[in-house]
């Protein structure tokens, strides 16, 4: 079965604009949970312009299917943040500093020295570690190397190809990613841009995908058609 983590860093950003604390993010976790999600993600960034510090700490305490913390480790804030929470997994994103959102992944060769050694710091807390990563087998076979224990492909490319209705040549570099984790022992996730229209045919193509992580498309929809409705929606799609 692959689990649907939740990604609610735009819930953040709606309370933000506002001020106060509405709609409430913990609330609002609690509640996806109940719906339906696997897992709840946040990405704090250095400056809290979505989700907070303080938010992934009060965060942890509801928290009752699986905590996905995203973020960059060259950042000691965020790694400080990491190891005191304890997420059950940490996925390693390569952002710059103010970055809007993600946009590409590790460059497993040419940063394989660092992430050797900032993988463990993770590990021996107890941490499953992901690394983001492009669609290319060698970058795959990079994080191996590494000593990550999963993957998760960045499906930024995907999503815009599928947009074109050219899904086979959308897919085929997910697949052939995919298959080089599977052979490698490396577990997989997948996110960026993932929505209701174009993930059961990712997922159909790479059945054996461990985990996705959606934020932005499902609250969007959610506006629309309700949340519950909504994390069921996306539940079903990978069925």
């Amino acid at each position: 079965m692959t689990k649907l983590s939740v990604n609610i860093n735009k819930i953040a950003t709606l309370r933000n604009s506002r001020g106060g604390d509405h709609p409430n993010v913990i609330q609002a976790a609690i509640d996806i949970q109940k719906f339906g999600a696997d897992g709840i993600t946040v990405h704090p960034r250095p400056d809290e312009r979505h989700i907070r510090y303080d938010d992934v700490r009060q965060l942890k305490k509801v928290i009752s299917t699986e905590f996905n913390i995203e973020g960059n480790p060259t950042e000691q804030k965020f790694v400080d943040l990491v190891l005191e929470v304890k997420p059950q997994q940490v996925t390693l994103v390569p952002d710059a500093l103010g970055q809007i959102t993600s946009n590409h992944g590790w460059d497993t060769i040419e940063h394989q020295k660092y992430l050797r050694e900032i993988i463990p710091l993770f590990q021996q807390a107890g941490i499953r570690v992901s690394i983001f990563v492009d669609p290319d087998v060698a970058m795959v076979e990079g994080a191996k190397a590494t000593g990550t224990d999963r993957i998760e492909l960045y499906t930024e490319g995907y999503a815009k190809q599928f947009e074109k209705n050219q899904q086979e040549a959308a897919v085929a570099p997910y697949v052939a990613a995919a298959k080089k984790a599977q052979e490698l022992g490396l577990g997989l996730n997948a996110g960026h841009d993932l929505d209701a229209k174009n993930l059961k045919f990712f997922k159909q193509n790479i059945p054996w995908l461990d985990e996705v992580s959606i934020g932005h498309a499902l609250i969007c929809d959610a506006l629309y058609l309700g949340l519950e409705k909504m994390v069921q929606r996306y539940k079903e799609e990978l069925a």
